[in-house]
């Protein structure tokens, strides 16, 4: 089974290189965020006549999860129990799809998750960020219980170490790299997933369109892939897709993908 997550920064914008993407390395899963669009705006039949289901989760043309499968799709869930919400009146964001497919006589479940940008340090967003963490942690302490193949995929928008990103000067005082977001990220691994591509490929995820940033290789890896025990033992490789960076179209965000045995 192969498995991928990727920010694609508008499905509706970028579904040719999306499905063309799924087609060349040849995915079985594809977990997607900030797909920015409703589900009846969604290009479904791109992925029908491609092979793939669909199940997606978005309320207008921000944020927004989905993940495709040619697997046989076993049940799906909108949003992770205690998910907070943001604003006031608070809403509940269009961050989090978990959807399980059956692998052979196995179920594996992908949550695809956008995690809060945070804004700024002083801002309530960044409150929210780290409550969202909190939330999906303790959720996550759950699933871990009952000793299933989870994966918690996506953008987590924060880049855990220094070397995460090109120039850690430059990023001082802001949000990604602050300590109780690194905290937030590592307390994962603390409960008892495991982050299985970090060993295993060493490459950014993602490069700003401003400043040339990607022509001069100055980005930032965020996107990450945090597998349950019973899942990381069954990880072979993984990779870090970065020529769908290049060329017209592209996201600012490139595949992250991981082959399990």
């Amino acid at each position: 089974m192969r498995l991928a997550t990727w920010n694609v920064n508008s499905i509706r914008t970028r579904v040719e290189r999306v499905i063309a993407f799924l087609e060349r390395a040849d995915i079985d899963v594809l977990a997607m965020q900030e797909i920015k669009c409703k589900p009846e705006q969604f290009p479904v039949e791109a992925f029908h006549e491609a092979g793939y289901e669909v199940r997606m989760h978005g309320l207008n043309q921000w944020n927004g999860v989905a993940v495709a499968s040619r697997l046989p799709i076993v049940s799906t869930e909108v949003n992770f129990p205690g998910q907070p919400g943001f604003g006031d009146p608070e809403v509940v964001e269009a961050r989090a799809l978990g959807v399980t497919v059956l692998n052979g006589d196995q179920e594996v479940t992908t949550w695809s998750l956008y995690v809060p940008n945070g804004r700024e340090l002083d801002h309530p967003h960044y409150t929210y960020k780290l409550r969202w963490l909190r939330a999906l942690l303790e959720a996550g302490d759950t699933w871990l219980e009952q000793g299933r193949q989870i994966a918690l995929v996506g953008d987590w928008n924060i880049a855990p170490y220094d070397h995460d990103v090109w120039d850690i000067k430059a990023f001082e005082g802001q949000t990604h790299v602050s300590q109780p977001e690194r905290e937030a990220f590592f307390a994962f691994a603390q409960h008892g997933w495991d982050e299985v591509t970090r060993e295993r490929v060493s490459q950014y995820t993602y490069w700003d369109y401003q400043k040339l940033r990607f022509p001069k290789n100055e980005g930032m890896r965020i996107d990450f892939i945090y597998a349950s025990p019973q899942l990381a033992a069954r990880v072979d490789s993984a990779s870090i897709d970065r020529d769908e960076r290049k060329g017209k179209g592209a996201s600012d965000h490139v595949p992250v993908i991981i082959d399990l045995a």
